[in-house]
Order: structure tokens, then C-alpha cells, then sequence
């Protein structure tokens, strides 16, 4: 009987593939070829005793642009000790060619040029009718803008055009047909990209206007600041931190790490189930048709206030969206844009002044965008003006002097939302324990209905929760809106 296996692989087994005496072909030490940075890898020797991949890449028909590769990814190596004397070499050019550039940095922009598969009557006609233009093209057109002395040395070449170098000679016909080629450039790639940045700005300022909204709107929020404020004071009675009338947000943080005596509960769970609970009475006692709750054990009415007021409760999260979702804007970033929109506009108005009488279809249609460009950011500006005093006015509605001390005006959203979250956690644990005791409490509800004619039974009592007293600056209405509070408390 014969046996089959998997194909052999090409070749004897005894010597490299194809493709592996091209590889080595192109990666041979020449000192004419520019020394690229390294890849770092594990190499290894294909199995001649099996079918590999390897194998099937036999020369293959893929060939990489090894101008551009040299240009991403090409450096001039270390000199090596004794050779502080000896001149670097310079790229091999061709004589013929005249370079105005460093040769290095001409080659590197000729490759860009190449890369974009436009003859320079293509990009002038751009440049001169205003044609659109994606962001990469304008982006790579911007990139190999030459410094303002090259430029005036490109304008003023005396010679032969035709025997200047790749680059050299684009840049020299498209900046004798425009001299603000670049300018141009910059502003038509911030004209594409306007659009996205300033509705991204709005978004920005109509979520934390809505988030101050409804900071001031929500009650359950208010009650779970009370049921705090009461439990801190209750612990801390008797000492300097007592008595107290409000308390900095930062304490919302170190509500889980406050654990009972025996240590089986933390201050915010407890804090938590008692809002549940107060909730789920409410709940219950306004409900029409509720069933007789009077009439229930204590332990089955604990149950059902629970039940009730978990929802409430759980779903307090869901009503702060435009919290968490500010919580997530970087504050600088949202300051910075506004700024930088307003300094690239700037440019605009300064390229247009210069372009004074002159006129083609590019000018026109970049004077179009900056009237209404000019007119948006003002009531951008405004409005952001008017916003950020709504987020001042609304840190100090929760902390009197916050929006002084605070250099983020936008922690405060960031603290209710990791409080949010936490709270999230302490329901979902509650239900959690709610449903392990569910079928205990049926048993104990049942046999409890037989012993209640005994003068001995007596209803189930909640087990009494002991916390320690509340460590030093827990609740302090003086400390700032920083983390690092956190970090000093024991």
C-alpha cells in the first residue's frame, strides 16, 4: 500500500528557495545602498521536511518602492571610532541634475511628489482654481513645503529649469505661477477639515450645557448626597469633622473604602441600600393597588422595599448620559481648539490680504469660506463664553469657591460619573444578595406564620452595621477637586 503525505516542498530540500536567494540578493551589504533601521525578528530556516508556507513563496511578484522605503525608513549609521576625520557620503546624484535643496531632502520630497501621481500642471491648476482636494493630498502638498529662504532661492533661480533636479523642479514652475502656493495649501487643508473640528466643538458645548442640566434637575442625586451627609456626620460626631454642613465631592471616591468593623460592608453599600430601601417604601405606599404591605412580615416588607427601590435607584446612572459623556472631554483640548480654529483663520484673512487684487476661482471660493467661517466662530466663541461660566456656576453650586481652586472645571463631571459607576456596582451587588436570600426568606416567612401565636416570637431585625470613625479631610469642604486627596487618607 502506498502512503501519501503532504506535497514535498519545491526544490531538492538541499538549498534556499527562490525567494530566498532574492531576499538575500536585496538585503547584501553595499555600501552604495543607504543603511536602513533594523526589524527586529527571530529568523529561521524553512523545513525541508514538510509543506510550508515559506515554500510557496517562491520569488513572488511583489515588489516594494525601494526609493520610498529608503525615505521612511533610511538614516546616515554612526560614525564609527577612527573615522572622525572622514566625510560622509553623500547620495550618488546624477551631474546632469542641479539641486538647489540639500540632495537628501530634495530626493525625500521628489518621493512625495511621485507619490501622489499629479503633474505640476495638475497641482498649479489646484492651486489656481480651488479645486477639491482630499485631506492626504493636501496634507503631502503641505509636507514638503520648502523653508522661506529655499523658496526665495527656487523663485530666483537664473539657470537652466530643465536641468533642475525632480523636485526642485515642480516646486520652481509651481511657485512662479503662485507664490503663496503653500499658504494656499495650508488654508484649503484647513478649509476641509473645518467642518469635523467646529461640529465636533459644538457637540462638545451642547453636552456639557445638557450636563449641567441636569446636575441641577435630578432629585435621586440630591438624596443620595443627604443619605451622606447625614451618614458622615452621624460618624463623625463628637469631633472636628462633625457637624458638618457640606462636604467636597472627592469624598464620593472613598465611600468604598470606608468598610464596617467586621468588614463585610463598606459605607457606600450601606449608604445605598438605605436609599433603596427609603425609595422602595415610597414606592410601595403610593401604589394603589399594592396588596396589603401593612399586613406583611417585617422581613417580607424588606424584601419588597428592596425589590421596588433597586430599579429606581439602579437606573439613577442612565439619567446623567451628558455627565459621562463630558466627563469624557479633555479640558485642555477643549480650550485649545476654539484657539487654534481662531489662529488658522487668522491665516486665512492674512492670505487674502495679500492676495488683494488679484482674482481666480481658488481666491474666490477661500474668501466665501472665511466670511462664514469668520461670522460661525464668533458665536462659537460667544456661546463657549456663555457655557463655560454654566460649568463655573454649577462647580460652585456643589462646592462653594470650586470653580476658583479648580484649574479643570471639568473634574466635577468626571467625579459624579466614577461615583455613578460605583453606585451602578453597590445595586448590582444588593440584587445579587437579594437573590441568594430570596428562598431562604420564603422558608423563614413560612414557618415564621406558625410561631407567631408564641409569646416568643418576635420579628426579624435588621443586623446592626458598626463603621469607624471617618479619617481626617474625609468630608473637608476645603480640600480641592484632585485625586491625590485620596492619596493622604488612611
Amino acid at each position: 500500500m502506498s502512503k501519501t503525505g503532504p506535497p514535498k516542498p519545491p526544490g531538492n530540500g538541499k538549498g534556499p528557495t527562490k525567494a530566498a536567494e532574492s531576499s538575500s540578493a536585496l538585503t547584501k551589504d553595499d555600501p552604495a545602498q543607504p543603511k536602513l533601521k533594523p526589524l527586529h525578528w527571530d529568523k529561521v530556516n524553512p523545513d525541508a521536511s514538510h509543506s510550508m508556507v515559506w515554500h510557496r513563496i517562491d520569488g513572488g511578484s511583489f515588489n516594494f518602492d525601494g526609493d520610498l522605503m529608503e525615505a521612511l525608513f533610511g538614516y546616515v549609521g554612526a560614525r564609527k571610532p577612527g573615522e572622525a576625520n572622514t566625510v560622509p557620503q553623500k547620495p550618488t546624484v546624477s551631474t546632469t541634475q542641479t539641486y538647489i535643496l540639500d540632495p537628501r531632502k530634495s530626493q525625500n520630497k521628489a518621493i512625495v511628489l511621485k507619490s501622489l501621481g499629479m503633474t505640476k500642471e495638475e497641482i498649479i491648476d489646484l492651486l489656481t482654481e480651488g479645486h477639491d482636494a482630499d485631506t492626504d493630498t493636501l496634507e503631502k502638498l503641505s509636507g514638503i513645503a520648502p523653508t522661506p529662504e529655499e523658496q526665495t532661492e527656487i523663485i530666483e533661480f537664473s539657470g537652466d529649469p530643465t536641468k533642475l533636479a525632480d523636485a526642485e523642479s515642480l516646486l520652481f514652475h509651481i511657485l512662479r505661477a503662485v507664490p503663496s502656493a503653500f499658504n494656499r495649501f495650508n488654508v484649503m487643508l484647513f478649509k476641509i477639515n473645518y467642518g469635523s473640528e467646529v461640529s465636533q466643538q459644538k457637540g462638545s458645548l451642547q453636552t456639557l450645557e445638557s450636563a449641567c442640566n441636569e446636575l441641577r434637575a435630578r432629585g435621586l442625586f440630591m438624596k443620595l448626597l443627604e443619605a451622606i451627609l447625614k451618614a458622615g456626620n452621624r460618624m463623625n460626631a463628637g469631633t472636628a469633622r462633625g457637624n458638618a454642613q457640606a462636604f467636597n465631592l472627592t469624598a464620593l471616591r472613598k465611600l468604598s473604602d470606608v468598610k464596617s468593623v467586621d468588614g463585610k460592608t463598606t459605607l457606600l453599600h450601606f449608604v445605598v441600600e438605605e436609599v433603596v430601601r427609603s425609595e422602595g417604601k415610597r414606592a410601595a405606599m403610593s401604589k394603589i393597588s399594592g396588596g396589603d404591605i401593612a399586613d406583611a412580615s417585617r422581613e417580607e416588607q424588606e424584601i419588597e422595599f428592596i425589590k421596588l427601590g433597586l430599579p429606581i435607584i439602579g437606573g439613577l446612572s442612565s439619567e446623567f448620559t451628558n455627565v459621562k459623556k463630558a466627563a469624557g472631554i479633555d479640558y485642555d483640548s477643549f480650550l485649545a481648539t476654539t484657539l487654534a480654529l481662531g489662529t488658522r483663520l487668522k491665516e486665512t484673512k492674512r492670505l487674502l490680504d495679500q492676495s488683494k487684487g488679484k482674482e481666480d476661482g481658488c481666491l474666490t471660493k477661500l474668501r466665501s469660506f472665511f466670511e462664514s467661517a469668520e461670522e460661525e466662530l464668533r458665536v462659537i466663541t460667544e456661546e463657549q463664553l456663555r457655557i463655560m461660566d454654566l460649568v463655573k456656576k454649577t462647580t460652585n453650586y456643589y462646592q462653594a469657591g470650586g470653580a476658583l481652586k479648580e484649574r479643570n472645571l471639568f473634574q466635577l463631571f468626571v467625579i459624579i460619573r466614577d461615583f455613578l459607576g460605583m453606585v451602578d456596582t453597590a445595586c448590582s451587588e444588593i440584587a445579587r444578595i437579594q437573590r441568594k436570600q430570596r428562598p431562604a426568606a420564603t422558608v423563614a416567612g413560612a414557618s415564621s406564620s406558625t410561631a407567631a401565636t408564641t409569646p416568643s416570637a418576635a420579628a426579624p431585625q435588621r443586623n446592626a452595621v458598626r463603621f469607624p470613625i471617618l479619617p481626617p479631610n474625609f468630608m473637608s469642604e476645603h480640600s480641592r477637586y484632585s485625586s491625590s486627596d485620596s492619596d493622604s487618607d488612611s
